[in-house]
């Protein structure tokens, strides 16, 4: 996917043809449901990429059970969920919800999902466009970038600590 531009201030005063990129919109179109479909398939069979899980969370709304493929970083015993792509509707919902279920194969784990603040999520996004390479072009930072360029980045990737759910 190719990133977009626009002027930057500075550039933007003296000259009209001057650029910088900056990160993709993410839009759920035909190709990105089909993916989604694909992947959807392969998790329930307990297939799919590494760390790939399907999240299922209700609705703040509507209270239906909604379903979508998500990629957990997972470091040191401890596991977060990251959204690539923004304030999408699993991140509103599992915000008013608190809790989430995770599910590959026949295994299903109900969660709790606590949303951190800009200082604990920056590692976890560093690590994530890292591991995840698919996903950088909706980040302005790059795998190199300095700490604080994913604190800037943080408010626009929501991160959630998963914690598994007392029995």
């Amino acid at each position: 996917m190719r990133r977009a531009s626009r002027p930057s201030s500075a550039a933007a005063a003296t000259s009209s043809s001057a650029r910088c990129d900056v990160a993709a919109t993410y839009r759920l179109g035909a190709a990105r449901r089909l993916a989604n479909a694909l992947i959807r398939g392969l998790l329930r069979l307990g297939l799919g990429p590494p760390r790939t899980y399907l999240l299922t969370v209700r609705g703040r709304k509507t209270g239906r059970a909604l379903t979508t493929p998500v990629t957990l970083v997972e470091a040191e015993g401890r596991r977060w969920l990251v959204s690539p792509y923004g304030e999408v509707a699993w991140v509103r919902n599992a915000r008013a919800a608190g809790r989430v279920t995770l599910t590959r194969g026949r295994h299903a784990e109900a969660v709790t999902v606590r949303e951190l603040p800009p200082a604990e999520s920056a590692p976890v996004l560093k690590r994530y466009i890292t591991e995840v390479p698919i996903t950088r072009p909706y980040f302005d930072a790059r795998p190199g970038s300095p700490l604080d360029a994913f604190i800037a980045e943080a408010p626009r990737h929501p991160v959630f600590l998963i914690t598994p759910e007392a029995r």
